[in-house]
Parts: C-alpha cells; sequence; structure tokens
C-alpha cells in the first residue's frame, strides 16, 4: 500500500488557528479533482482526515479521484460520519443495545464508563404527538404534556441515556421531524473538534436512520452504488 499524502494545513480566523485537509494538496499527489461531485469531494476529505495507512490507505483516495474517468469504481472505502441522526423508533432499540453492552461490560468487572457512541448521535423524538386537543391556543402544549404522560416510562430512559453517555443527546417531542430538526438545528457547514492541542474544522456529514428514508442515507460506502 503507497503512503497517504500529507495535506495538513492551517487557517487563521481572529485570533484562531484552524487546521484542516487541504483538497488541492491532495490533488497535486493524486491528480485533478476538478471533475469530481462535490459529495465525493467530502469523503476525499474524510478519507485525508482518517488516513493512517493502516484502515485508510492512498488507493482509497486514488479510487475517489478515479471515479472521473467512468463514473463508478467497485473499491470499497471507511467512511467516518461527523455524526449519526436517529429517530425514536431505530434510535430506542439503540440506547437499549448501549445500556445491555455498558451491563456486560460491568458483569465482566470493567468499567461501563467506556461504552459511548464514537460519533455524536442526536436522537430525534418525531411523529409522536397525536391530536387529542383542538381549536384552542393551548391545544398544542396540552397535547405534548399527554404523550408524555402516555409514554413516559420510554422518555424517562431516554433521558437517563442523555445524561450517562457521551455523544448522545435527545430532541424531544413536540420539536419537530428529524428532517426538519436536522437542517433548522443540527445541521451545520463546518464543524470544529479540539484534538492534541489543535483545532480542526472538517465538513458536516453524517448517517441518518429515519424509518422510512433510511436507505438512501445509510452511509453506502461503495463509490458506484448511486447515492453519492
Amino acid at each position: 500500500m503507497s503512503k497517504t499524502p500529507d495535506t495538513l494545513s492551517t487557517l487563521e480566523v481572529g485570533s484562531t488557528t484552524y487546521h484542516y485537509y487541504s483538497l488541492p494538496q491532495a490533488a497535486e499527489a493524486l491528480g485533478s479533482i476538478d471533475r469530481l461531485p462535490k459529495t465525493l469531494k467530502i469523503l476525499l476529505e474524510n478519507q485525508l482526515r482518517f488516513a493512517d495507512d493502516e484502515s485508510v490507505y492512498q488507493e482509497d483516495m486514488q479510487a475517489l479521484v478515479d471515479w472521473q474517468s467512468e463514473g463508478k469504481s467497485s473499491r470499497e472505502i471507511g467512511y467516518r460520519p461527523a455524526r449519526v441522526l436517529m429517530q425514536d423508533f431505530t434510535g430506542v432499540p439503540g440506547v437499549v443495545d448501549l445500556a445491555s453492552m455498558r451491563a456486560a461490560v460491568e458483569s465482566l468487572g470493567e468499567d461501563p464508563a467506556k461504552i459511548n457512541p464514537l460519533s455524536p448521535v442526536d436522537l430525534v423524538i418525531d411523529h409522536s404527538v397525536m391530536v387529542d386537543k383542538f381549536g384552542n391556543p393551548a391545544a398544542f402544549q396540552e397535547n405534548v404534556d399527554i404523550e408524555m404522560q402516555r409514554n413516559r416510562e420510554r422518555y424517562e430512559f431516554l433521558r437517563w441515556g442523555q445524561q450517562a453517555f457521551d455523544n448522545f443527546s435527545v430532541v424531544p417531542p413536540g420539536t419537530g421531524i428529524c428532517h426538519q430538526v436536522n437542517l433548522e438545528y443540527l445541521g451545520r457547514a463546518v464543524w470544529t473538534k479540539d484534538e492534541d492541542g489543535k483545532t480542526f474544522a472538517y465538513p458536516d456529514t453524517l448517517v441518518g436512520t429515519d424509518s422510512h428514508h433510511h436507505d438512501q442515507r445509510s452511509g453506502c460506502t461503495r463509490l458506484g452504488c448511486g447515492r453519492y
């Protein structure tokens, strides 16, 4: 396997120095990316950022660049999203799995706090509030209150999960559907992360697990799958 190119660069904004991985510098080593779709450029940045010559190689990046020749590739790559978006249909079982893993780790005499999501997770409770009250200005809040009473045990469990796990937050019922909440509140153009004394800037990407559109946001990493 070839050694991945060194493309780490800096950008000064006010008094802050941001570190980022330069696509123009990557193009010097891998070839022109002028005709590469923006979505694949974002994937290329992802590969540059996690390159370690053990799980991400230069050949993975080269496959992205070479996609321009035929518009497809059979090579699979490792993709690590900036965050994960869940809704309660799939999110509640996910939290149950994490809680079960913690219980298993504790039974082995280890620290259960080691079990946490690797990427930040937002769980949106959507499509949950029913219309029991209507025709008055207080109807919405009354419906939300009824929903909280109906599913009290579930929401108490999710609140425990938010307090117990790192990288995990819950958006309560009545806020909106997950697509809307993602666009209006959760999504960012650029994320930052402090690591090893440096502030890194990188594009927003996510894997979504919505109950009826999850196949279109599933994080498929075969370059020719048509979802990019």
